[in-house]
Formats: structure tokens, sequence, C-alpha cells
């Protein structure tokens, strides 16, 4: 089910930590410059695969960058 861009969908929450959440950001913008959601747009891809729906793929990764490396404390 592929959604419209205009469409919204209802918001939902999830636990992330910060040092994974905003890097996340970063690495879906690479893969997917344009749209309103791409950080949405990798979870929604990535929970199609984990459902095995019919034709879901596991999101592509974009190459290693600086959300790659393990933040410091």
């Amino acid at each position: 089910m592929d959604l419209d861009e205009n469409e919204y969908d209802k918001a939902r929450r999830v636990r992330m930590p910060d040092d994974e959440w905003d890097p996340l950001l970063q690495a879906a913008k690479v893969m997917h410059p344009t749209g309103r959601s791409p950080r949405g747009r990798v979870i929604r891809e990535f929970v199609r695969w984990y459902l095995r729906r019919p034709g879901a793929k596991l999101p592509a990764r974009p190459d290693v960058g600086p959300w790659s490396v393990e933040p410091t404390e």
C-alpha cells in the first residue's frame, strides 16, 4: 500500500535514543531527498518487509556516513 504524498498517516510514537533517531533522519534524507518524511518512509518500508507483505523489500541503506559512527560520550 503506497500512500499519496499528500495524505497524512496517524501520528505514532516510537521510543528511540536521540543518538539513533537524529542520525536516522540524516541517513534517510540521503536515500530519500524529497518528500515530507524520509525517516517515516524508511520505517514504513521496514515494517512492510518485516510483516512479509507481498512485494515488500528491505529498505536500501545509504553508504557509510557520519551516522555510521558510534557516538562518543
